[in-house]
């Protein structure tokens, strides 16, 4: 609707323009006055909405009310009188310069703009990326880019459009138009702004723009972590590797279920102060008690802590490869993809694969559609897993075909779905591992369920109440289940949040440590009781909740270490401990020949 409004003022401006301002009336001069109009009223009042009256959405108007529309029209009004305004300006002061214009003189100009529009890009797209994802790095751009992205949420890519796209087109148009014009500005028979200085200064601004984006981006996006990933090499990672193919893992006599929890984007700092939060309110309150009948692994003193910060671990699909391999998600320096024909890290010695060969039944739940970032290739190609996702659920008629809320299925759905799965699992008289993640807390702003109470003054506020509620109930219903005394219940936030804009809301600083929540439920009697010493004032990623989760299932593992993690019980020193949390970063940004021709199978 917005982008009509802008138009018909556009042909208006474009009509004024040709009647009173234009020397030639010719039908080319015509169409070429009203395309140019076109494009200049529609993207400067788009721009208006956008900069000036900040709307919601400019390109997708479904959530706006009547005043914007008012206001966007008077915006385009406002747009059109100022173009008019400038054409006469055009006609009194200023005369075209008709001489043709020499190729040296084109070719500048044109790469002139073509430098401006590669800076605009670099400069947007840092900023989007900074205001949607918070602190994400070159590297995890380079793999996320490199992953399928079939089944994304739409929002997204809306946010693209309506930000780094749009403001690329925007500035690039202006300068254009700017740079390409010939017209020369004259008073008093004084030639102010000829063509050759204006060539020279667009140029100049060109270069400029393009080394300050390529600055700004390479600053906040880490940008040196990609020349890292594929140019630089570290040994690290493939002298403390232990390979789980090789190291011997006993299990019990009677083997623990598993049922693994990942809450979307879930962490401490939704906890109130007074516990070890950043909150004035406790978000979590149910979750909070139920935390206190587990096993907590803390970053700190306190009983509230979590894994820190790592290359390769922050975000979804990446948390999940970490906590069942033990190892970080690296860039993939001598392949393409991280899903190809030979599948998903078909080197990598699984949590999956190993319950596989144990006989497990196995599942992967979620809302989403798996194929995004290739977790159906993951789970399918390790250990024959069961994917039970948002394409699932509709071939099977559990949702309507055209049903789509949020990813796919909300989380109200998600845990109903769990419940019956979970059940067939438990009657098939193996034991199990399910594995599901939830997404109402994603962002942005996440998804607000019909039966959420909104005692919160922030959607994202409600939002965390509501799921991390939903996530206690639904555990309390495993706790009365038959099957609950030989399950062992992991959960874990799969990392810490990007939605940007509750931070803001709620005044977040930086001198305070954003951890992941986790939390094991009914461990085995092994290690049921770990004293603080093993559980607090811990340095650890997660990565190392792959040898624990075993441990927690009553496994005895050779030397404790699987992957690069260690089994947390066992109070031997993670990597993070005993190298460096800064160090062990570092190296691990950097190339691995190990990782490349072991794990990823790369030719």
């Amino acid at each position: 609707m917005f982008i009509l409004l802008a138009t018909l003022v556009a042909f208006i401006t474009a009509a004024i323009d040709i009647k009173f301002f234009s020397s030639e009336k010719g039908g080319k001069n015509c169409i070429l006055k009203t395309l140019k109009n076109l494009v200049l009223v529609d993207f400067l009042s788009l721009g208006a909405a956008k900069y000036i009256l900040r709307l919601p959405h400019f390109l997708i108007t479904e959530g706006c009310e009547a005043k914007h529309y008012i206001l966007f029209c008077v915006a385009s009004i406002i747009v059109g009188a100022v173009m008019l305004a400038i054409y006469a300006f055009e006609k009194k002061y200023c005369v075209r310069e008709e001489e043709k214009s020499k190729k040296g003189a084109i070719a500048l100009k044109v790469i002139s703009t073509v430098l401006f529009f590669i800076g605009c890009v670099l400069f947007f797209a840092t900023i989007w990326t900074g205001d949607t994802f918070g602190k994400l790095t070159g590297d995890q751009i380079v793999v996320n880019m490199l992953s399928p992205a079939e089944g994304s949420d739409t929002s997204t890519y809306i946010t693209v459009a309506e930000g780094p796209v749009f403001s690329t087109l925007l500035f690039t148009i202006i300068f254009a138009f700017i740079d390409f014009s010939k017209l020369k500005l004259i008073i008093k028979n004084k030639t102010l702004i000829a063509d050759k200085a204006k060539r020279i200064c667009c140029f100049v601004l060109s270069v400029a723009v393009l080394i300050g984006a390529f600055s700004f981006g390479y600053t906040k996006c880490t940008l040196y972590k990609i020349y890292n990933g594929y140019f630089v090499e570290s040994t690290v990672l493939d002298d403390i590797y232990v390979n789980p193919r090789e190291t011997k893992i006993t299990f019990p006599e009677k083997k623990r279920n598993l049922i693994h929890i990942y809450l979307e984007s879930l962490e401490n700092s939704y906890f109130s102060k007074d516990i070890g939060g950043f909150m004035e309110m406790n978000l979590m309150p149910e979750l909070e008690q139920l935390s206190y009948s587990g096993v907590v692994f803390s970053n700190n003193e306190g009983f509230f802590g979590g894994p820190l910060e790592a290359t390769g671990t922050q975000w979804s699909c990446a948390s999940m490869v970490n906590q069942t391999t033990g190892l970080p998600m690296k860039m993939p320096a001598e392949t393409d993809s991280y899903a190809n024909d030979e599948g998903f890290l078909p080197g990598a010695y699984t949590i999956n694969d190993i319950l596989h060969d144990q006989g497990y039944e196995q599942t992967l739940m979620i809302g989403a559609d798996a194929a995004f970032g290739g977790l159906d290739t993951y789970y399918t190609t390790h250990g024959d897993v069961k994917v039970f996702d948002y394409s699932y659920a509709k071939e099977n008629g559990l949702i309507p075909e055209d049903y789509l809320v949020w990813w796919g299925y909300e989380d109200d759905k998600l845990y109903e779905f769990a419940k019956e799965e979970i059940t067939r699992l438990y009657e098939t008289g193996k034991p199990f591992n399910f594995a599901m993640e939830t997404a109402d807390t994603h962002m942005p702003n996440g998804y607000l369920s019909e039966n959420a109470e909104t005692p919160y003054d922030n959607q994202y506020a409600n939002v965390i109440a509501y799921s991390t509620s939903q996530a206690v109930e639904f555990i309390k219903w495993i706790q009365a289940q038959p099957f609950y005394e030989d399950t062992t219940i992991v959960i874990i936030g799969d990392h810490i949040s990007m939605e940007t804009n509750f931070f803001k809301h709620y005044g977040f600083t930086d001198d305070y440590l954003r951890t992941q929540y986790n939390c094991i439920i009914n461990p085995a009697p092994s290690v049921a009781n770990p004293s603080e010493k093993v559980t607090r004032n811990r340095k650890w990623s997660n990565w190392d909740y792959f040898p624990t989760i075993l441990a927690a299932m009553g496994c005895e593992i050779e030397g404790d270490r699987l992957g690069v993690g260690t089994n947390l019980f066992s109070g031997k020193e993670t990597i993070f401990e005993e190298k460096g949390v800064d160090y062990i970063n570092k190296e691990f940004e950097k190339k691995s020949p190990l990782y490349n021709k072991e794990i990823f199978k790369a030719e």
